[in-house]
């Protein structure tokens, strides 16, 4: 099925700008009404979809910020060394819930509290990396979605392949600061053996150094990019589109808002639905759950997006099996 993009973006507009308007109105919590902090290492507008989707989720829940509950946002804005600055402040506020967006803000903040709930739209390789015991049973005070289901890198790569037939040089612009960076960049190393295909690594872990690695793949002559899912990389989608266009390469991405924003395809989770879905989470914790008895869930559908404008700037044809297999089609 192909959504209609012009209402998506709609969507995603109308329901992040409702919720600017008490993040920037917001003074003191009340101390009579639970307060939940958001954690990101995005910008405060690239993370407006998603806070503005879990607070949709939580007024189907019955909940209305200011009303039954108080909100703190704070944002790193691409910028890892600024986390656990933040993290320390939001554990010093002593809310009821911390929903702390992707695994690098979990780890971040993990370091200041064992005993405050902390729910992730966004949580990776959580049991590998000691933030929870196992998915089923997560013990602990962290729980919540883990979009990045093991193979998905892999099909990444053959997706690369299929939009740019035969290439046998492949860049991956990594960000190996972030925690959930090097087991994606290991399985996509993987699947290039297998393939028999030689990857062109660039490594960017601040939003000045997006730029230099493009430069690099100029330089390697890469045939086409596959980006790694980062919330430093999320945060500078616009950046990796402008790079990828002024050298015309090809991207592959593991998230559809990086083809809205210029990128050439994806094949991901819907991360508005997972964040969306934190407002379950926050709901039991509130009433009394303990995170750790609340199983982390996997998403059950895959998103494939893409940006047929880019396409045509980049002299490409998009072959009309992949067309024919999109959810979402620019034009």
């Amino acid at each position: 099925m192909r959504f209609d993009h012009l209402k998506r973006r709609e969507f995603i507009s109308l329901v992040g700008g409702a919720v600017v308007w008490p993040f920037t109105a917001l003074a003191q919590p009340s101390p009579s009404r639970p307060l939940i902090a958001w954690m990101s290492g995005l910008t405060k507008p690239t993370s407006a979809p998603y806070f503005g989707s879990f607070l949709k989720g939580m007024h189907d829940l019955n909940y209305a910020e200011g009303r039954n509950f108080e909100m703190i946002y704070r944002f790193s804005d691409g910028y890892a060394d600024r986390l656990p600055v933040i993290g320390e402040e939001i554990v010093g506020l002593k809310p009821n819930v911390i929903i702390a967006t992707a695994v690098d803000s979990v780890v971040a903040i993990r370091r200041f509290t064992s005993t405050i709930p902390i729910v992730s739209g966004a949580l990776a390789d959580a049991v590998h990396l000691g933030l929870i015991k196992s998915e089923a049973r997560p013990g602990g005070n962290i729980t919540g979605i883990q979009p990045y289901v093991p193979g998905l890198p892999a099909k990444q790569m053959e997706l690369a392949r299929e939009i740019v037939p035969n290439a046998t040089r492949i860049g991956i612009l990594t960000n190996l600061t972030d925690p959930k960076g090097p087991p994606q960049a290991h399985e996509l190393e993987a699947a290039a053996e297998m393939l028999k295909v030689k990857i062109v690594a660039a490594d960017a872990n601040r939003p000045e150094e997006i730029g230099p690695a493009f430069q690099t793949f100029a330089n390697e002559r890469v045939e086409v990019v596959i980006v790694l899912q980062t919330s430093m990389l999320f945060a500078g989608r616009d950046q990796i589109a402008a790079a990828a266009l002024a050298g015309r390469l090809p991207t592959v991405f593991g998230y559809d808002r990086h083809v809205a924003a210029g990128g050439l395809i994806s094949y991901g989770v819907d991360l508005i639905q997972c964040f969306y879905r934190t407002a379950y989470f926050v709901d039991k914790i509130l009433r009394g759950a303990a995170p750790g008895d609340l199983p982390v869930e996997f998403p059950n559908k895959m998103l494939l997006a893409v940006n047929l404008k880019t396409a045509r700037a980049l002299g490409l044809t998009v072959s009309p099996i992949i067309l024919s297999r999109a959810d979402e089609v620019i034009e």
